[in-house]
């Protein structure tokens, strides 16, 4: 089978996503664009360079719909003969983005692919494009649904993480990503966000709050408690699934948990021939993907179970990966992915993640593959996963090696 190599990753930066935000008078259509732009830049790619352009996307409504994956190479300057294909895979978006382009490529339909993701969480807000899941009643009840807030802390009840643990958690990541952009370890793959004008508007991630202590998130009120407890009482409706817990432990806050943020990310996949053609060497190999489903109540457990699958599947084991990318969804969903698998906690999330630096969800699973091979390169190391949880009950991987 045909080799999917990567030959560039590159991201915008984070902006806080809210009214006050950096990013908040900039459409989704336009910093797509932007992006697909620099990727056009950066590689030299003229005229009918790649097959498609796959873009996820979560909240698929407003001006983030209408297949924004076409729209924006349209406002780009990509050749109009480039398609565009809008995906949606809840938080991996952008992984699965990247890895349906990976499989692809492998396949040999086609040589090259543009895959990545946007969220512009201040403009268009999540969950406002509706979800049966949530909202239709015989969907509803047959899967206990509960809010992801709520997931995350049965995650904490069932495997015994404190809100001690989780604080901890956030705290090493903000302080993780402090040092990362101190050191400039994101240089290579920052494309700094220009208005109409070519004016600098963004240039670094903004949600991230250093100097953040244990102690200053120790003060902070669990968000999912009185949603548990009181009204709508989701805790009841988990302890009908869960009848063996006698009450859920309420450990996440704003604090421990993803921020709401703006950004895409993109990543160029290509095969041999393709980076022979345009001058271009690979920097990475898309060894392995991998998706499955999961328990969709406790919901944000897939990291373990696709990680197991992904490793099967490969052939490998946990200890043949030099490093780890697990988006900080909340902070028990890391917590669980170290336990389960008794890795190094200095080996996971090395600069920092969502906590720190916000999840733009259509986004964030392209963010973390390209973050992942950035740090390999700068550790002259070998081979890496990245994964991420899913609404719903799902979980992705992916897997890449240095070439």
């Amino acid at each position: 089978m045909t080799e999917a190599y990567i030959y560039d990753a590159c991201r915008t930066p984070r902006g806080k996503g809210r009214p006050d935000g950096a990013l908040h008078e900039v459409t989704s259509v336009a910093l797509s664009a932007r992006l697909l732009n620099a990727v056009k830049a950066r590689n030299g790619l003229e005229g009918h360079a790649v097959e498609d352009v796959i873009w996820g996307n979560v909240t698929q409504v407003g001006e983030q719909g209408g297949c924004l994956a076409r729209s924006a190479v349209l406002l780009s300057d990509l050749d109009e003969r480039i398609p565009g294909l809008a995906i949606n895979r809840f938080c991996a978006s952008g992984m699965e983005a990247v890895n349906l382009a990976a499989n692809q490529v492998k396949g040999g339909a086609g040589q090259a692919y543009i895959a990545g993701g946007v969220e512009m969480m201040g403009r268009v807000a999540m969950g406002s494009d509706g979800a049966a899941i949530a909202v239709d009643p015989s969907l509803a009840m047959k899967t206990y649904f509960v809010p992801q807030g709520i997931s995350a802390d049965i995650i904490a009840t069932e495997y015994g993480f404190s809100r001690e643990q989780a604080d901890a958690l956030a705290v090493e990541s903000q302080n993780r990503a402090a040092a990362a952009w101190a050191e400039n370890r994101f240089a290579k793959s920052i494309v700094p966000v220009v208005d109409q004008n070519g004016v600098v508007i963004l240039e670094r991630d903004e949600y991230m709050r250093p100097g953040t202590t244990v102690e200053g998130l120790g003060a902070l009120k669990a968000s999912f408690k009185d949603m548990g407890e009181v009204m709508p009482g989701f805790d009841k409706v988990a302890m009908l699934k869960y009848p063996h817990l006698s009450a859920i432990e309420h450990i996440h806050h704003a604090g421990n948990s993803s921020g709401i943020v703006d950004g895409a990310a993109a990543v160029l996949i290509g095969n041999k021939e393709f980076g022979a053609a345009h001058g271009l060497k690979p920097r990475a190999r898309i060894r392995a993907t991998a998706k499955i489903g999961t328990d969709p109540t406790i919901m944000l457990t897939g990291p373990v179970p696709v990680t197991e699958k992904i490793l099967k599947d490969s052939g490998m084991k946990i200890s043949d990966l030099d490093l780890f990318e697990v988006n900080e969804a909340f902070a028990s969903v890391v917590l669980r992915f170290m336990q389960a698998f008794e890795v190094d906690p200095a080996r996971v999330n090395v600069n920092g993640g969502a906590i720190a630096m916000g999840h733009p969800l259509g986004a964030t699973g392209a963010i973390i593959i390209g973050t992942l091979l950035d740090e390999l390169e700068r550790r002259d190391l070998s081979t890496g996963l990245a994964t991420l949880c899913i609404a719903s009950g799902m979980g992705a991987a992916t897997i890449i090696e240095r070439v």
